[in-house]
């Protein structure tokens, strides 16, 4: 029976190296030079510290900047707000969504619902698996899933005939 997997998740080299990219325009940029600004990686978080909230702006820019240049797709990229110390210090949090949240899960199983395809879906963890007799189903939920916008990048993954 042909399945596929419908999932969301964010390739862990890219966003190592679009923070080292990161680094290294910030090691050469002017505005920066002397300062104590620093970009940290720490699993699914990018932690932005700067010695004022404009550094720290700035930073989140040249992140952001680097991420989509690295093809890794915002909707999974969320923006913590900036903390300021009372001295001026700031500091950002950026997380990177890994997986499914059951209520996207839930939007997308009710959308293939609706549209009557003859396939069965099932919410396995941080993972959708939908498995349908023929091939031409699974190409139409495809394309229907692909039309909707949802709050996280989809892909599809395990096509199996």
């Amino acid at each position: 029976m042909p399945s596929f997997d419908i999932v969301s998740q964010v390739n862990s080299m890219e966003i190592e190296n679009a923070v080292n990219q990161a680094r290294k325009e910030l090691a050469n940029r002017f505005d920066f030079k002397g300062s104590n600004a620093e970009i940290v990686l720490e699993k699914n978080e990018i932690k932005l510290s700067a010695e004022d909230q404009f550094k720290v702006k700035a930073l989140v820019e040249i992140v952001m900047g680097k991420l989509a240049k690295r093809q890794i797709s915002l909707k999974n990229v969320e923006k913590g707000q900036p903390d300021v110390s009372p001295l001026g210090h700031a500091r950002q949090v950026i997380k990177i969504k890994q997986g499914l949240e059951q209520a996207v899960a839930k939007q997308v199983t009710s959308l293939i619902r609706e549209h009557k395809f003859k396939v069965t879906t099932q919410i396995q963890g941080e993972e959708i698996r939908v498995s349908g007799k023929s091939r031409d189903d699974l190409q139409a939920v495809i394309a229907a899933v692909r039309a909707k916008e949802f709050p996280v990048a989809l892909q599809f993954q395990n096509f199996r005939d």
